[in-house]
Protein backbone atom coordinates (compact mmCIF):
# COMPACT_ATOMS: atom_id res chain seq x y z
CA UNK A 1 0.00 0.00 0.00
CA UNK A 2 0.92 3.52 -0.58
CA UNK A 3 0.62 6.98 0.54
CA UNK A 4 0.39 9.90 -1.98
CA UNK A 5 -0.05 13.48 -1.84
CA UNK A 6 -2.50 14.40 -4.88
CA UNK A 7 -3.26 18.34 -5.41
CA UNK A 8 -3.79 19.06 -1.81
CA UNK A 9 -5.50 15.65 -0.90
CA UNK A 10 -3.84 12.48 0.19
CA UNK A 11 -4.77 8.93 -1.66
CA UNK A 12 -4.33 5.20 -0.60
CA UNK A 13 -2.93 3.47 -3.74
CA UNK A 14 -3.48 -0.33 -3.46
CA UNK A 15 -5.03 -1.25 0.15
CA UNK A 16 -5.00 -4.83 0.90
CA UNK A 17 -7.97 -6.90 0.87
CA UNK A 18 -10.30 -5.94 3.86
CA UNK A 19 -8.21 -2.85 4.54
CA UNK A 20 -10.19 -0.22 6.60
CA UNK A 21 -8.65 3.03 6.03
CA UNK A 22 -8.57 5.68 8.97
CA UNK A 23 -11.78 7.28 9.53
CA UNK A 24 -10.66 10.83 7.77
CA UNK A 25 -11.06 8.90 4.29
CA UNK A 26 -13.74 8.83 1.85
CA UNK A 27 -14.27 6.74 -1.19
CA UNK A 28 -13.37 8.49 -4.02
CA UNK A 29 -15.17 6.58 -7.27
CA UNK A 30 -13.81 8.82 -9.82
CA UNK A 31 -10.55 7.15 -9.37
CA UNK A 32 -11.45 3.95 -7.08
CA UNK A 33 -9.17 5.79 -4.19
CA UNK A 34 -9.40 6.24 -0.63
CA UNK A 35 -8.84 10.05 -0.23
CA UNK A 36 -8.88 12.97 2.45
CA UNK A 37 -7.61 16.48 2.90
CA UNK A 38 -4.08 16.67 3.15
CA UNK A 39 -3.89 18.49 6.54
CA UNK A 40 -5.01 14.99 8.09
CA UNK A 41 -1.54 13.18 7.00
CA UNK A 42 -0.69 13.49 10.49
CA UNK A 43 -3.23 11.56 12.16
CA UNK A 44 -3.18 9.14 9.29
CA UNK A 45 0.38 8.56 9.79
CA UNK A 46 -0.31 7.47 13.20
CA UNK A 47 -3.04 5.79 12.84
CA UNK A 48 -1.14 3.60 10.59
CA UNK A 49 1.28 3.40 12.88
CA UNK A 50 -0.76 2.93 15.52
CA UNK A 51 -1.82 -0.62 13.66
CA UNK A 52 1.53 -1.41 12.43
CA UNK A 53 0.12 -1.14 8.92
CA UNK A 54 2.91 -1.58 6.33
CA UNK A 55 2.78 1.08 3.79
CA UNK A 56 5.07 3.21 1.41
CA UNK A 57 4.81 6.99 2.55
CA UNK A 58 5.54 8.89 -0.95
CA UNK A 59 3.44 11.91 0.46
CA UNK A 60 5.76 14.31 2.07
CA UNK A 61 8.16 16.10 -0.35
CA UNK A 62 9.74 17.93 2.88
CA UNK A 63 13.54 17.58 4.19
CA UNK A 64 15.54 17.70 7.30
CA UNK A 65 17.97 21.06 7.90
CA UNK A 66 20.50 21.94 9.91
CA UNK A 67 19.11 25.25 11.00
CA UNK A 68 20.85 27.30 14.01
CA UNK A 69 20.44 31.39 13.99
CA UNK A 70 23.25 33.97 13.79
CA UNK A 71 21.18 35.79 15.78
CA UNK A 72 21.79 35.98 19.80
CA UNK A 73 19.18 37.24 22.07
CA UNK A 74 18.21 35.79 25.68
CA UNK A 75 14.44 34.28 25.09
CA UNK A 76 12.35 36.51 28.18
CA UNK A 77 10.58 34.06 30.27
CA UNK A 78 6.88 34.24 28.25
CA UNK A 79 9.12 33.32 25.05
CA UNK A 80 10.23 30.25 26.63
CA UNK A 81 7.01 29.37 28.06
CA UNK A 82 5.12 29.56 24.99
CA UNK A 83 7.39 27.47 23.12
CA UNK A 84 7.95 24.60 25.63
CA UNK A 85 3.83 24.81 25.56
CA UNK A 86 3.73 24.03 21.98
CA UNK A 87 6.04 21.89 22.13
CA UNK A 88 4.04 19.68 24.84
CA UNK A 89 1.23 20.14 22.19
CA UNK A 90 2.97 18.13 19.81
CA UNK A 91 4.23 20.60 18.04
CA UNK A 92 1.09 22.01 16.87
CA UNK A 93 -1.06 24.81 18.03
CA UNK A 94 -1.08 28.80 18.46
CA UNK A 95 0.38 31.00 20.64
CA UNK A 96 -1.35 34.53 21.38
CA UNK A 97 0.76 37.49 22.51
CA UNK A 98 0.68 41.32 21.88
CA UNK A 99 1.73 43.28 19.80
CA UNK A 100 5.62 44.12 20.48
CA UNK A 101 6.20 40.57 22.31
CA UNK A 102 8.49 39.37 20.42
CA UNK A 103 5.80 36.49 18.18
CA UNK A 104 8.63 36.54 15.12
CA UNK A 105 11.30 35.30 17.71
CA UNK A 106 9.06 32.39 18.92
CA UNK A 107 8.55 31.64 15.29
CA UNK A 108 12.00 31.69 14.58
CA UNK A 109 12.92 29.47 17.42
CA UNK A 110 10.06 26.84 16.31
CA UNK A 111 12.38 27.00 13.09
CA UNK A 112 15.08 25.71 15.10
CA UNK A 113 13.37 23.31 17.11
CA UNK A 114 11.76 21.25 14.36
CA UNK A 115 14.56 21.49 11.60
CA UNK A 116 12.03 20.92 8.54
CA UNK A 117 11.50 22.33 5.68
CA UNK A 118 9.12 25.72 7.04
CA UNK A 119 6.28 28.05 5.13
CA UNK A 120 5.71 30.88 7.15
CA UNK A 121 2.35 32.71 5.91
CA UNK A 122 1.64 36.33 6.66
CA UNK A 123 -1.38 38.84 5.82
CA UNK A 124 0.30 40.93 3.91
CA UNK A 125 3.13 41.81 1.70
CA UNK A 126 4.96 44.35 3.86
CA UNK A 127 4.79 41.44 7.22
CA UNK A 128 5.80 39.12 3.87
CA UNK A 129 8.54 40.97 3.32
CA UNK A 130 9.55 41.70 7.03
CA UNK A 131 9.75 38.10 8.00
CA UNK A 132 12.29 37.39 4.64
CA UNK A 133 14.36 39.93 6.52
CA UNK A 134 14.40 38.21 9.69
CA UNK A 135 14.48 34.49 8.18
CA UNK A 136 17.53 35.99 6.02
CA UNK A 137 19.43 37.80 9.24
CA UNK A 138 19.06 34.46 11.57
CA UNK A 139 19.50 31.58 9.25
CA UNK A 140 21.43 33.24 6.20
CA UNK A 141 20.24 30.44 4.28
CA UNK A 142 18.19 31.33 0.17
CA UNK A 143 15.01 32.62 1.49
CA UNK A 144 12.25 31.57 -1.15
CA UNK A 145 9.07 34.11 -1.50
CA UNK A 146 5.89 33.29 -3.34
CA UNK A 147 3.84 36.65 -3.56
CA UNK A 148 4.66 40.19 -4.91
CA UNK A 149 5.71 38.89 -8.22
CA UNK A 150 7.83 36.48 -6.78
CA UNK A 151 7.82 32.62 -7.31
CA UNK A 152 10.70 31.31 -5.78
CA UNK A 153 10.42 27.72 -3.47
CA UNK A 154 12.87 26.92 -0.89
CA UNK A 155 13.35 24.83 2.02
CA UNK A 156 12.87 28.21 4.18
CA UNK A 157 9.83 30.17 2.34
CA UNK A 158 7.67 32.99 3.13
CA UNK A 159 4.33 34.04 1.38
CA UNK A 160 1.12 35.53 1.56
CA UNK A 161 -2.15 34.11 2.78
CA UNK A 162 -3.53 34.78 -0.89
CA UNK A 163 -0.71 33.38 -2.60
CA UNK A 164 -0.92 30.03 -0.38
CA UNK A 165 -4.15 29.40 -1.35
CA UNK A 166 -3.58 29.78 -4.45
CA UNK A 167 -0.40 27.34 -4.72
CA UNK A 168 -0.95 25.43 -1.96
CA UNK A 169 -2.70 22.10 -3.87
CA UNK A 170 0.35 21.89 -5.54
CA UNK A 171 3.36 22.70 -3.00
CA UNK A 172 1.65 21.26 -0.03
CA UNK A 173 3.81 18.21 0.35
CA UNK A 174 6.92 20.78 0.18
CA UNK A 175 6.90 21.76 3.79
CA UNK A 176 7.03 19.84 7.46
CA UNK A 177 6.28 22.89 9.61
CA UNK A 178 4.44 25.76 8.67
CA UNK A 179 3.70 28.90 10.83
CA UNK A 180 0.47 31.37 10.10
CA UNK A 181 1.35 34.42 11.20
CA UNK A 182 -1.65 36.72 12.42
CA UNK A 183 -3.60 33.18 12.04
CA UNK A 184 -6.64 34.79 13.06
CA UNK A 185 -7.12 35.50 8.97
CA UNK A 186 -6.94 32.15 8.85
CA UNK A 187 -10.60 30.30 9.37
CA UNK A 188 -11.88 32.65 6.36
CA UNK A 189 -13.82 30.85 3.34
CA UNK A 190 -11.04 31.51 1.20
CA UNK A 191 -8.01 31.03 3.29
CA UNK A 192 -8.78 27.99 5.29
CA UNK A 193 -8.39 26.18 2.12
CA UNK A 194 -4.72 26.42 2.36
CA UNK A 195 -4.20 25.07 5.68
CA UNK A 196 -6.32 22.36 4.49
CA UNK A 197 -4.41 21.00 1.58
CA UNK A 198 -0.92 21.16 3.18
CA UNK A 199 0.26 17.81 5.05
CA UNK A 200 2.52 19.45 7.47
CA UNK A 201 2.58 17.55 10.47
CA UNK A 202 4.19 20.71 12.76
CA UNK A 203 2.15 23.97 13.16
CA UNK A 204 2.34 27.55 14.73
CA UNK A 205 -0.20 30.24 14.86
CA UNK A 206 0.85 33.44 15.99
CA UNK A 207 -1.40 36.27 17.09
CA UNK A 208 -2.84 38.95 19.31
CA UNK A 209 -6.24 38.62 19.04
CA UNK A 210 -7.55 35.38 17.64
CA UNK A 211 -11.25 36.79 17.86
CA UNK A 212 -13.34 37.19 15.01
CA UNK A 213 -16.55 38.57 14.10
CA UNK A 214 -18.13 35.51 12.32
CA UNK A 215 -16.56 33.11 15.10
CA UNK A 216 -15.04 31.13 13.21
CA UNK A 217 -11.57 31.59 15.33
CA UNK A 218 -13.40 28.11 16.54
CA UNK A 219 -11.76 26.46 13.27
CA UNK A 220 -8.19 27.21 14.61
CA UNK A 221 -8.11 23.96 16.57
CA UNK A 222 -8.68 21.69 13.27
CA UNK A 223 -6.46 24.22 11.06
CA UNK A 224 -3.73 24.49 13.28
CA UNK A 225 -4.03 22.45 16.16
CA UNK A 226 -5.35 24.20 20.04
CA UNK A 227 -4.35 26.99 22.18
CA UNK A 228 -1.63 26.65 23.89
CA UNK A 229 -0.38 29.56 25.38
CA UNK A 230 -1.73 32.98 26.04
CA UNK A 231 -0.37 36.28 27.61
CA UNK A 232 -2.06 39.78 27.09
CA UNK A 233 -1.19 43.36 27.23
CA UNK A 234 -1.59 43.56 30.57
CA UNK A 235 0.44 41.01 31.93
CA UNK A 236 3.46 42.48 29.74
CA UNK A 237 2.46 46.05 29.99
CA UNK A 238 5.79 47.90 32.44
CA UNK A 239 8.33 45.00 32.31
CA UNK A 240 8.08 44.16 28.44
CA UNK A 241 5.89 45.84 26.85
CA UNK A 242 5.86 50.23 27.07
CA UNK A 243 3.47 51.58 30.22
CA UNK A 244 0.87 53.13 28.90
CA UNK A 245 -2.41 54.74 29.77
CA UNK A 246 -5.38 55.33 27.75
CA UNK A 247 -7.81 58.91 27.37
CA UNK A 248 -11.16 58.82 26.20
CA UNK A 249 -12.30 62.17 24.61
CA UNK A 250 -15.72 63.49 23.90
CA UNK A 251 -16.57 66.49 21.71
CA UNK A 252 -20.29 67.81 20.26
CA UNK A 253 -21.70 68.40 17.49
CA UNK A 254 -22.22 71.69 16.25
CA UNK A 255 -26.11 72.76 16.08
CA UNK A 256 -26.20 72.46 12.47
CA UNK A 257 -24.40 68.92 12.65
CA UNK A 258 -26.34 68.28 15.67
CA UNK A 259 -29.95 69.43 13.47
CA UNK A 260 -28.89 66.95 10.18
CA UNK A 261 -28.08 63.92 12.85
CA UNK A 262 -31.26 63.82 14.13
CA UNK A 263 -32.93 64.29 10.81
CA UNK A 264 -31.28 61.27 9.58
CA UNK A 265 -31.70 58.87 12.37
CA UNK A 266 -34.82 59.96 12.14
CA UNK A 267 -35.19 58.69 8.64
CA UNK A 268 -33.12 55.45 9.36
CA UNK A 269 -35.38 54.34 12.04
CA UNK A 270 -38.68 55.26 10.51
CA UNK A 271 -38.07 52.98 7.90
CA UNK A 272 -36.32 50.31 10.39
CA UNK A 273 -39.45 50.57 12.57
CA UNK A 274 -41.77 49.94 9.27
CA UNK A 275 -40.28 46.88 8.39
CA UNK A 276 -39.90 45.69 11.71
CA UNK A 277 -36.19 44.82 11.41
CA UNK A 278 -33.92 43.96 15.11
CA UNK A 279 -30.59 45.24 14.22
CA UNK A 280 -28.85 42.95 16.43
CA UNK A 281 -26.00 41.47 15.52
CA UNK A 282 -25.15 40.84 11.40
CA UNK A 283 -28.47 38.89 10.61
CA UNK A 284 -30.50 42.25 11.38
CA UNK A 285 -27.60 44.34 9.40
CA UNK A 286 -27.67 42.30 6.63
CA UNK A 287 -31.45 42.25 6.45
CA UNK A 288 -31.79 46.08 6.41
CA UNK A 289 -29.57 45.95 3.46
CA UNK A 290 -31.46 43.66 1.31
CA UNK A 291 -34.73 45.97 2.15
CA UNK A 292 -33.31 49.15 1.50
CA UNK A 293 -32.11 47.89 -1.95
CA UNK A 294 -35.98 47.26 -2.75
CA UNK A 295 -37.74 50.58 -2.54
CA UNK A 296 -36.91 54.44 -2.95
CA UNK A 297 -37.66 54.38 0.64
CA UNK A 298 -34.97 51.97 1.30
CA UNK A 299 -32.46 53.98 -0.43
CA UNK A 300 -33.18 56.93 1.62
CA UNK A 301 -32.48 54.87 4.83
CA UNK A 302 -29.07 53.60 3.54
CA UNK A 303 -27.92 57.28 2.59
CA UNK A 304 -29.57 58.51 5.64
CA UNK A 305 -27.55 56.38 7.57
CA UNK A 306 -24.42 56.95 5.92
CA UNK A 307 -24.93 60.61 6.38
CA UNK A 308 -25.54 60.14 9.88
CA UNK A 309 -22.37 57.94 10.66
CA UNK A 310 -19.92 60.52 8.93
CA UNK A 311 -21.35 63.56 10.83
CA UNK A 312 -20.79 61.41 14.11
CA UNK A 313 -17.31 59.94 12.47
CA UNK A 314 -16.31 63.22 11.14
CA UNK A 315 -17.29 65.94 12.91
CA UNK A 316 -15.11 69.45 13.00
CA UNK A 317 -14.53 69.18 16.61
CA UNK A 318 -12.58 66.09 15.72
CA UNK A 319 -10.19 67.95 13.97
CA UNK A 320 -10.05 70.89 16.44
CA UNK A 321 -9.45 68.31 18.79
CA UNK A 322 -6.87 66.86 16.94
CA UNK A 323 -4.68 70.03 16.18
CA UNK A 324 -4.74 70.15 20.26
CA UNK A 325 -3.64 66.88 20.67
CA UNK A 326 -0.77 67.42 17.54
CA UNK A 327 0.61 70.32 19.53
CA UNK A 328 0.72 68.57 22.96
CA UNK A 329 2.69 66.06 21.14
CA UNK A 330 4.89 67.74 19.25
CA UNK A 331 7.64 66.41 19.69
CA UNK A 332 6.42 62.49 19.75
CA UNK A 333 6.00 59.84 17.24
CA UNK A 334 2.19 59.88 16.71
CA UNK A 335 -0.22 57.71 14.70
CA UNK A 336 -3.59 59.27 13.74
CA UNK A 337 -6.36 56.27 12.96
CA UNK A 338 -9.48 56.50 11.42
CA UNK A 339 -11.97 54.57 9.73
CA UNK A 340 -12.13 55.67 6.09
CA UNK A 341 -9.43 57.15 3.83
CA UNK A 342 -11.57 60.42 3.03
CA UNK A 343 -10.85 61.61 6.21
CA UNK A 344 -6.86 60.47 6.00
CA UNK A 345 -6.47 62.17 3.33
CA UNK A 346 -8.66 65.48 4.42
CA UNK A 347 -5.98 65.04 7.12
CA UNK A 348 -3.04 64.57 5.96
CA UNK A 349 -3.97 68.11 3.51
CA UNK A 350 -4.99 70.15 6.54
CA UNK A 351 -1.97 69.29 8.85
CA UNK A 352 0.92 68.41 6.03
CA UNK A 353 0.56 65.00 7.52
CA UNK A 354 1.73 61.62 4.97
CA UNK A 355 -1.11 59.54 4.02
CA UNK A 356 -1.16 55.89 4.06
CA UNK A 357 -4.04 53.81 2.76
CA UNK A 358 -4.51 50.96 0.98
CA UNK A 359 -3.34 52.80 -2.12
CA UNK A 360 -0.32 54.19 -1.27
CA UNK A 361 2.05 52.12 -3.04
CA UNK A 362 4.27 49.44 -1.76
CA UNK A 363 7.95 51.65 -2.43
CA UNK A 364 6.17 54.94 -0.94
CA UNK A 365 5.16 52.94 2.06
CA UNK A 366 8.16 51.91 3.08
CA UNK A 367 10.08 54.86 2.18
CA UNK A 368 7.05 57.18 4.91
CA UNK A 369 7.79 54.37 7.64
CA UNK A 370 11.24 54.42 7.48
CA UNK A 371 11.14 58.32 7.74
CA UNK A 372 8.84 58.36 10.45
CA UNK A 373 11.09 55.90 12.46
CA UNK A 374 13.94 58.10 11.72
CA UNK A 375 12.28 60.92 12.63
CA UNK A 376 11.72 62.84 9.45
CA UNK A 377 8.08 62.49 10.41
CA UNK A 378 6.23 62.85 13.71
CA UNK A 379 2.90 62.04 12.34
CA UNK A 380 1.07 59.81 10.06
CA UNK A 381 -2.71 59.65 9.00
CA UNK A 382 -3.96 56.19 8.23
CA UNK A 383 -7.14 53.95 8.40
CA UNK A 384 -6.32 50.43 8.73
CA UNK A 385 -3.38 49.43 7.08
CA UNK A 386 -1.40 50.24 10.39
CA UNK A 387 -3.58 47.91 12.42
CA UNK A 388 -1.25 44.65 12.15
CA UNK A 389 1.98 43.57 10.74
CA UNK A 390 4.14 46.90 10.62
CA UNK A 391 7.04 47.20 12.40
CA UNK A 392 7.15 50.96 13.87
CA UNK A 393 9.10 50.68 17.49
CA UNK A 394 9.05 54.50 18.01
CA UNK A 395 5.31 55.07 17.88
CA UNK A 396 4.27 56.73 21.13
CA UNK A 397 1.01 58.43 20.85
CA UNK A 398 -1.80 56.80 19.28
CA UNK A 399 -5.21 59.25 18.16
CA UNK A 400 -8.48 57.20 17.16
CA UNK A 401 -10.70 59.66 15.66
CA UNK A 402 -12.84 56.50 14.18
CA UNK A 403 -13.36 52.95 13.58
CA UNK A 404 -15.69 50.27 13.80
CA UNK A 405 -17.27 48.10 16.87
CA UNK A 406 -14.08 45.58 16.49
CA UNK A 407 -12.39 44.66 19.55
CA UNK A 408 -9.62 43.06 17.80
CA UNK A 409 -9.22 46.44 15.65
CA UNK A 410 -8.53 48.50 18.57
CA UNK A 411 -6.12 46.15 20.52
CA UNK A 412 -4.25 45.91 17.34
CA UNK A 413 -4.46 49.74 17.54
CA UNK A 414 -3.17 50.10 20.62
CA UNK A 415 -0.04 47.61 20.08
CA UNK A 416 1.01 49.60 17.66
CA UNK A 417 2.72 51.69 20.14
CA UNK A 418 3.81 49.30 22.70
CA UNK A 419 7.26 48.43 21.93
CA UNK A 420 9.27 49.21 24.64
CA UNK A 421 12.09 51.68 25.15
CA UNK A 422 13.73 53.42 27.90
CA UNK A 423 11.89 55.71 29.27
CA UNK A 424 8.94 55.42 27.29
CA UNK A 425 5.04 55.88 28.18
CA UNK A 426 2.35 55.62 25.71
CA UNK A 427 -0.46 57.14 25.03
CA UNK A 428 -3.87 55.98 23.12
CA UNK A 429 -6.40 58.78 22.55
CA UNK A 430 -10.30 57.63 21.85
CA UNK A 431 -12.25 60.78 20.36
CA UNK A 432 -15.77 59.90 20.43
CA UNK A 433 -18.81 62.37 18.99
CA UNK A 434 -21.05 62.58 22.64
CA UNK A 435 -24.97 61.92 21.86
CA UNK A 436 -24.31 59.72 18.71
CA UNK A 437 -24.32 56.09 17.90
CA UNK A 438 -20.39 56.31 18.28
CA UNK A 439 -20.50 56.16 22.10
CA UNK A 440 -21.95 52.69 21.55
CA UNK A 441 -18.95 51.74 18.99
CA UNK A 442 -16.79 52.95 21.70
CA UNK A 443 -18.11 50.56 24.11
CA UNK A 444 -18.38 47.76 22.15
CA UNK A 445 -14.76 47.94 21.03
CA UNK A 446 -13.60 48.48 24.79
CA UNK A 447 -14.57 45.19 25.56
CA UNK A 448 -10.76 43.75 26.52
CA UNK A 449 -8.84 43.54 29.57
CA UNK A 450 -6.16 46.44 27.79
CA UNK A 451 -8.86 49.05 28.17
CA UNK A 452 -10.34 48.08 31.48
CA UNK A 453 -6.91 50.12 33.27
Amino acid sequence: MRLSFDLGTLVLHDPPEGFIPPACFQWDGRVDRWRTQAHHYRQVVETLRQRDTSYTNAAPAYRTLTLASRLTQTPRPFQSDALAAWANAGRRGTVILPTGAGKSYVGQKALEIVQRSALVVAPTIDLMNQWYDLLCAAFGETIGLIGGGYYEIEDLTVTTYSSAYRHMDRLGNRWGLVIFDECHHLPGDVYSHAAEMCLAPYRLGLTATPERADGREALLDTLIGPQVYAQGITELAGEYLSDYVVERLKVTLTPQEEEAYRQARSTFYDFIVDHGIVLAGLAGWHRFIRESATSRKGRSALLAHQRAKKLALGTQAKLRTLDFLLKKHARDRTLIFTSDNDTVHAISAAFLIPALTHQTPTKERRAILEAFNHGEYLALATSKVLNEGVNIPEASVAIILSGSGSTREHVQRLGRILRKREGKQAILYEVITAGTVEERISERRRQHAAYQT
